[in-house]
């Protein structure tokens, strides 16, 4: 399982590195031409907007993997291990049912823009809205993975929620640190 979530994860890595670059050469590239030789590419404008919604989706993907979604965790983390895995299990499932919500609108966007293409590049429209259910798919996948390691105890409810202390709290612990320790 190790070869195939490192080769996915290189996958992923790769197709936002190549969506951010060609977005910026196309976007630069188009500056360019237009104040220094009164041209421009036509299609540039609107293949960038195209990446930039794939770019969006697909680090959405990417921050869940690594867990690097924001989350506000005053409440969970003063619970107990029995009802942090309780909780955890509840957002998963709340996520999950938005994440359905979301299958479910891209699906029938991209069928129903099916047929339809995009003004200058000719694209079919159903590659904007398909993202939308690649990333549910993803993102369902990875949460439904963490949910088992946690359920199965593969894998602690801490390390999956990233719980870490707030800055104030930190300065406060660090200055009593500093208190307790004589002031060195």
């Amino acid at each position: 399982m190790s070869r195939a979530q490192s080769f996915l994860s290189r996958l992923l890595n790769g197709a936002i590195a190549f969506s951010l670059a060609f977005m910026a050469i196309l976007v630069f590239g188009n500056v360019v031409l237009r104040y220094a030789f009164n041209s421009g590419i036509t299609w540039s404008e609107e293949m960038s907007r195209f990446l930039f919604i794939w770019l969006t989706f697909l680090g959405a993907i990417g921050a869940l993997k690594e867990n690097q979604h924001l989350g506000v965790d005053m409440f969970v983390k003063r619970l107990s291990p029995a009802w942090k895995t309780a909780a955890f299990v509840v957002i998963n499932a709340a996520m999950l049912y938005v994440l359905w919500l979301v299958l479910d609108g891209s699906w029938k966007m991209t069928l129903i823009n099916m047929d339809s293409k995009a003004p200058a590049t000719g694209m079919p429209l159903a590659y904007v809205y398909g993202i939308g259910i690649v990333m549910s798919l993803c993102m369902a996948v990875i949460m439904l993975w963490n949910v088992y390691r946690v359920l199965f105890g593969k894998r602690s409810v801490e390390e999956l929620m990233k719980i870490q202390e707030s800055e104030e709290e930190l300065l406060v612990s660090g200055q009593q640190q500093y208190v307790q320790g004589g002031g060195r």
